[in-house]
């Protein structure tokens, strides 16, 4: 029997959707304020979204219980399939210790901790966003960077921030994809319009990243860098965006990035006296040794297997023969087919065009997934690097039981989400967010930052959102492909203080049970940069010569 969403349960928007709030304020301050480790705050998270679910929005238990299960399944796979065997390969290299002797490389190729940062948490960073998202970038990054001497909090929170602007094409593009699939408009428009918000900020970003970190006058030392690596990644990912689409955006812009930068150092190194007052003295500016090129060579083999594995498995083509392979899909019982979401987050049916039931399958396509992939270039490097069978085994085990909680949270995390999609309690905010009149492009880009602090995903905030922002956008006389675009772009400043990416970053600083302390270190820069975003998209939509931007 169908279940038809209601979004004010009520009787009084107001109170509803103080109601709809409730799950991600429990979350949010038992994580930041509450000091509750963080596996435990997503169960308590989770534990009130269901009871909003049943007592206010009235959902049946048997969908509520179904939602809770399949969430809980796709967090653990794919998402959770990625962290584990990440981790793994993170851990074979430092076994063999061939991830000091990057450690050492990097910092023999930049000395000076700000470039360091600009080139891998930001450049680097975004080559794993554009070929796998889902948290890759992060955990890679911030692995490296506590490795070259960041305090875990720098190295997680910094991470979390230089990991936004590249991430609305993350994974070859398909949180554009997704978004043209849910909204019916052009593709080519949705990826040339957000390719006319996020190159601004991939402007700005290195420059953030590093005044976040040093301060004023530490950013200014380096601003050749900055400029550089932002001016090198801006100006290829609105040609990409505008004139191909939205698949090789990231991987474009992010090898033009890392290559203007390797191209800098040759001939300019920073003149200032700045030395950081948070990392150790291995990242000093005093130059270090170069390691052995041989060794150099061992310790970059694993990352760039990684890379073109992880590349390759991300192509289209690839994806598709090998899902043909092997992906089999089940369709959740009590869910699938039985949730009808209702106007005004979808249009008014006729009888032309009825409403859809919204669907509930999961996907089990384990051999095309990222994380397999990752597991392959796990493998043969560790094969490479000397391991023998039992020694794999006994790392992976090792690796499983470190990530644990790790993987706990996640699961909960993505329940929590699946409840508030399911349930209603998304369009609730959503809707509350669009009420908003002459100033709705503003507060429409922070829904698609909401979105994302909700799921962790920009693809499943423009899933959940981008019918809506179509529909209110329409209303209120403003560009469906605008609205829809600021929806990604806005979601890409709410990936840093959703809890998922704050537990791949715990998790690869080895800081688990921190996560508070990251939280409270980027919110203040998710939400400043997610202004920013909301004043460029106004200004777009109200203001000449802003306007001439927008694609109709």
């Amino acid at each position: 029997m169908s279940w038809l969403q209601h979004y004010d349960p009520l009787g009084n928007s107001l109170l509803s959707t103080v109601v709809a709030a409730l799950p991600i304020v429990v979350l949010l301050g038992a994580i930041a304020w509450l000091e509750i480790r963080i596996h435990l705050a997503a169960l308590l998270g989770l534990a009130v979204a269901l009871v909003v679910a049943l007592a206010a929005y009235h959902m049946p238990l048997k969908a509520a219980a179904a939602t809770t299960i399949y969430g809980a399944a796709f967090g653990l796979f794919p998402i959770g399939w990625i962290i584990l065997n990440l981790i793994f390969l993170y851990q074979l290299t430092v076994e063999k210790g061939l991830f000091d002797v990057l450690r050492r490389g990097l910092a023999h190729l930049a000395p000076d901790p700000r470039v360091q940062l600009i080139f891998i948490a930001f450049s680097f960073g975004a080559f794993f966003e554009g070929a796998a998202g889902f948290g890759t970038p992060v955990a890679v990054t911030s692995a490296i960077l506590i490795q070259l001497g960041f305090k875990p909090l720098q190295a997680a929170g910094l991470s979390l921030i230089a990991n936004t602007a590249p991430v609305a094409y993350g994974a070859l593009g398909t949180p554009i994809i997704a978004l043209s699939g849910v909204t019916g408009l052009d593709l080519h428009k949705l990826s040339a319009m957000v390719g006319r918000q996020l190159p601004f900020f991939s402007l700005l970003v290195p420059f953030w990243v590093v005044w976040a970190f040093a301060g004023w006058r530490g950013m200014l030392g380096v601003w050749p860098a900055a400029l550089t690596a932002g001016a090198a990644f801006a100006l290829p990912q609105f040609l990409v965006s505008n004139f191909h689409g939205p698949w090789l955006v990231d991987i474009v812009a992010s090898v033009c990035s890392m290559l203007g930068v390797m191209a800098l150092l040759r001939f300019w190194k920073p003149r200032d006296a700045w030395r950081p007052a948070g990392v150790s003295s291995a990242t000093s500016p005093a130059p270090a040794a170069a390691p052995d090129p041989v060794l150099m060579r061992r310790a970059i083999m694993p990352w760039l297997l990684l890379s073109l594995l992880v590349f390759v498995w991300g192509v289209p083509a690839v994806k598709k023969q090998l899902d043909a392979l092997s992906s089999p899909k089940f369709e959740v019982p009590g869910l699938h087919n039985l949730t009808i979401r209702t106007f005004p987050v979808v249009p008014k049916p006729t009888p032309e065009k009825p409403t859809k039931p919204e669907e509930a399958i999961f996907k089990l396509n384990w051999l095309s997934a990222t994380g397999t992939g990752i597991l392959a270039a796990a493998l043969l490097a560790g094969a490479l690097m000397g391991f023998g069978a039992r020694e794999l085994a006994r790392i992976y085990c090792e690796t499983l039981w470190r990530v644990r909680f790790s993987l706990v949270t996640i699961a909960a995390m993505l329940a929590l989400g699946y409840v508030t999609k399911y349930s209603g309690t998304d369009a609730t905010l959503g809707l509350a967010l669009a009420q908003t009149g002459v100033a709705y492009p503003f507060f429409g880009t922070l829904l698609g930052w909401l979105g994302v602090a909700l799921t962790g995903s920009d693809t499943a905030s423009n899933v959940l959102f981008g019918s809506l922002q179509k529909i209110t956008a329409e209303q209120t006389g403003v560009s469906p492909v605008l609205m829809c675009a600021a929806n990604s772009s806005g979601g890409v400043m709410g990936k840093m203080v959703d809890a998922q990416s704050i537990v791949v970053a715990s998790t690869a600083t080895g800081w688990y049970g921190h996560e508070g302390s990251i939280l409270r270190y980027v919110f203040f820069h998710s939400i400043a940069l997610a202004v920013l975003v909301g004043l460029l998209v106004f200004l777009q939509a109200r203001v000449a010569p802003f306007t001439s931007m927008v694609l109709p």
